[in-house]
């Protein structure tokens, strides 16, 4: 285990995460064009209603590479490539459902965002033509888990820099172009996504080869193998259901005290954001190598690979750290023009200072824990560290905006703190058995 073969995994993938915030401003720029509120409203919300239907299926790429790095590590190319099958089936299904359901779907999102009729009217123009990318877009978790978990990073990368591109290029043309306006850029996310998941599939294509596919084929309703994807997957969403749930009311409680206190929590967000895309490379890493050493039955590698993604997470939350505190006031102006906002933002910078050093550990525990697929245990520590995270509000509210950040903290450093108490479990289950 080296310092190179984790920059090899983790390189690509910050450079990657670096393109994915251009997606949604290019589609707002091309749209802002047409002169008009109302489509821009259009676009922003239906994104937002995709994006988190999409994200509860998010444990499908979690859940994919960390079973798919133990199948790697231990040699059985079958069952990897059976992985991939079943965590492909998901996603059809899923994304049917999902296209059969999207009148109640739609209906739900408004009645939960309401805009406007003009609105509202676009935004079902766009759900409607989007919709019909769900399978894609599900099944590209599918595709880049079981990506990351054999170790091809570059080939992640390649999808995603694909669907970007080719969606910035389609919109240019479909919106300034054509003059479709809200159907062209919903077109032009379409042709992306299901292109993105033909190339993708194209990527893995070493698993729909000949005897490795026929096996997989063969082992695709192994009662025990659906069981446990069942359980890792599961684990998973309900760790990521609290955990948003937790950042959702910190959104909720921050706009309670005022609109100014609101506007100067989503600039610094903005920050957080930054932080989770930068570190992410590191969490993967830990993912891939950590669940190919416990495949292959290596605790030393396992302990190697963790320490290295440790490290390399801090030493980047440490950099990000500096930058944010050198040039944290210029971000802020660039974000935000209002004087009272910018003073608001200021005033709690320093939490997003801290912010880096104190959730990297906790955002790279999460990639060891997946790579080894202890899930029950990062799900039973989601689910205390939130307990401590609402204790925490009640009793730091008081102090205001302040007290609301340092409760964040507290989610963060004790995810850190309790993850790193249950490490011995991913080496032991690394163990040679017998």
């Amino acid at each position: 285990m080296t310092n190179r073969r984790i920059w090899r995994i983790a390189g690509p993938i910050v450079l990657s995460n670096a393109t994915v915030p251009l997606i949604g401003a290019v589609d707002t720029g091309v749209v802002g064009q047409m002169g008009l509120a109302a489509p821009i409203g259009a676009v922003g919300l239906g994104a937002v209603v995709l994006a988190t239907v999409y994200w509860l299926f998010g444990f499908l790429r979690m859940g994919t590479s960390g079973l798919a790095a133990q199948a790697h590590g231990r040699g059985d190319g079958a069952e990897s490539a059976a992985i991939l099958l079943r965590a492909l089936l998901v996603a059809a299904a899923a994304g049917l459902v999902l296209i059969v359901l999207q009148a109640p779907l739609i209906w739900a999102a408004f009645r939960i965002a309401p805009g406007s009729a003009e609105v509202e009217s676009l935004a079902t123009t766009y759900l409607s033509i989007r919709i019909w990318g769900a399978p894609a877009t599900i099944g590209l978790y599918a595709v880049t888990g079981w990506l990351l978990a054999t170790e091809r990073p570059r080939g992640m990368v390649m999808v995603q820099l694909w669907i970007n591109g080719l969606n910035m290029g389609l919109d240019l043309w479909f919106v300034l172009g054509l003059g479709w306006g809200v159907p062209g850029v919903a077109f032009a996310s379409l042709a992306a996504e299901w292109t993105g998941l033909a190339l993708g599939l194209w990527l893995c294509r070493g698993a729909f080869r000949g005897p490795v596919f026929a096996a997989a084929r063969a082992r695709l309703t192994d009662t025990q193998a659906l069981r446990l994807m069942l359980d890792v997957n599961r684990d998973i969403m309900i760790r990521s259901v609290v955990l948003q749930l937790c950042f959702t009311s910190f959104i909720f409680l921050g706009a309670r005290q005022g609109d100014v206190t609101l506007a100067a929590n989503q600039v610094l967000l903005q920050f957080l954001e930054i932080t989770a895309y930068a570190l992410d490379g590191f969490a993967f890493a830990a993912e891939t190598l950590v669940g190919q050493a416990v495949g292959a039955r290596v605790p030393r590698a396992v302990r190697q690979a963790t320490r290295l993604a440790l490290l390399w997470g801090f030493a980047g939350a440490a950099l990000l750290a500096l930058v944010f505190w050198a040039a944290g006031p210029a971000i802020i102006d660039l974000m935000a023009r209002a004087p009272e906002v910018r003073a608001e933002a200021r005033e709690h910078l320093w939490w997003l200072i801290a912010a880096p050093l104190v959730g990297s550990a906790a955002w790279t525990w999460d990639g060891v824990f997946i790579g080894a697929t202890l899930t029950r245990t990062m799900r039973r520590a989601t689910l205390r560290c939130a307990a401590l995270y609402l204790l925490a509000l009640l009793l730091l509210l008081p102090a205001g905006n302040h007290g609301l950040w340092a409760a964040l903290m507290v989610l963060n450093l004790s995810r850190s703190i309790l993850l790193a108490f249950h490490y011995p479990e991913a080496e032991a289950k690394a163990a040679p058995a017998g």
